[in-house]
């Protein structure tokens, strides 16, 4: 946990998300039931927020695992939660810059919950490539999207410009891993970021 930085806080807490990540599949499947207020959903690229924030990729996860632990604690946690069983796409971790983008796309619609759980869903319960436009174009059917004003908006520079602003502003509020939480003045970050928000907003003692 770290000081959020920026000149302003948001009154309301703000998920930070990347499609590529199961971790934040896991978080985003309970975040708005946990947390005593429902969050911004704000999709960034890690990728560039960890570009803008000039650290090196290997910073981007808060433990180094290797990918056959990875997938085990992915596949542990769904299960215990009674999730759908995990079906992973390849590649992975999939390039998710035109998905991140389709995201954008869908939060200008009020639709950015429905779309990027959707597209979590076809990632890691279908095992489909959110690199590839038809997959994404799945997960905006599914939540009203008409596919062809999603493929249109996605490549457009206004798209393209809002989802390289929000990864600034994520690597300035301090994002140096996801999934992340801002709650008040505080970054969380990791698997357990949801739970801590929670706690934080909540006036609990959060677990070390």
């Amino acid at each position: 946990m770290r000081p959020a930085q920026g000149p302003s806080l948001p009154e309301r807490p703000v998920f930070y998300y990347d499609l590529a990540s199961p971790e934040c599949w896991l978080a985003a499947e309970r975040i708005n039931a946990e947390l005593p207020q429902v969050p911004v959903w704000q999709p960034v690229h890690l990728p560039t927020v960890l570009g803008a924030a000039e650290v090196g990729a290997s910073t981007g996860r808060s433990e180094e695992v290797g990918a056959s632990e990875r997938r085990a604690a992915v596949e542990h946690v769904a299960a215990e939660r009674g999730l759908l069983p995990v079906r992973w796409p390849e590649p992975f971790p999939a390039d998710t810059a035109l998905a991140m983008r389709a995201a954008i796309f869908a939060q200008a619609s009020g639709r950015a919950v429905a779309f990027s759980l959707a597209a979590f869903r076809q990632a890691f319960a279908a095992g489909r490539d959110l690199g590839d436009p038809d997959n994404v174009v799945i997960a905006a059917a599914a939540c009203e999207l008409h596919p062809r004003a999603v493929l249109k908006g996605i490549d457009t520079r206004s798209v393209r410009e809002r989802l390289e602003a929000a990864c600034v502003q994520a690597a300035a509020a301090g994002v140096r891993s996801l999934p992340a939480v801002r709650a008040g003045t505080e970054i969380l970050e990791g698997a357990d970021a949801v739970e801590r928000a929670a706690a934080l907003l909540s006036g609990l003692p959060a677990s070390a």
